[in-house]
């Protein structure tokens, strides 16, 4: 069962993407830049579609993390593309962390996407 959790940052090293990677044992440094698009009504009230660019930082076999300008929230179903269209696929937001300036997020993929990430 998820439970709803966000986090408030305390210093620079939890304002950054890398703060939130020490949750994720397995999180990969990697740079990879993607557009999401947010669809509105899961929560009823927000705001429709929406989307931005922004650049994965970390990543494991099953989640993604990187910062936004949106203030996403738990649970949201982001859809997730790269450039080439070689990850193209949907992930539910499992922990955010609300900063002046950006939100920083994990997302995990709703489907298994096979090896999106692979370790050296």
């Amino acid at each position: 069962m998820a439970q709803e959790a966000t986090a408030t940052a305390r210093g620079a090293q939890n304002g950054s993407v890398a703060g939130l990677a020490r949750f994720f044992p397995e999180a990969t440094p990697v740079r990879i830049p993607v557009q999401f698009v947010r669809s509105g009504g899961h929560a009823g009230n927000r705001p429709g579609d929406f989307s931005e660019s922004t650049v994965i930082e970390f990543g494991t076999a099953r989640e993604v993390l990187f910062a936004c300008a949106t203030p996403l929230e738990f649970a949201d179903v982001l859809r997730l593309r790269n450039s080439d269209g070689s990850l193209d696929t949907e992930a539910s937001v499992v922990a955010v962390q609300y900063h002046p300036d950006k939100t920083v997020v994990a997302a995990r993929f709703l489907k298994a996407v096979p090896n999106w990430i692979v370790k050296p």
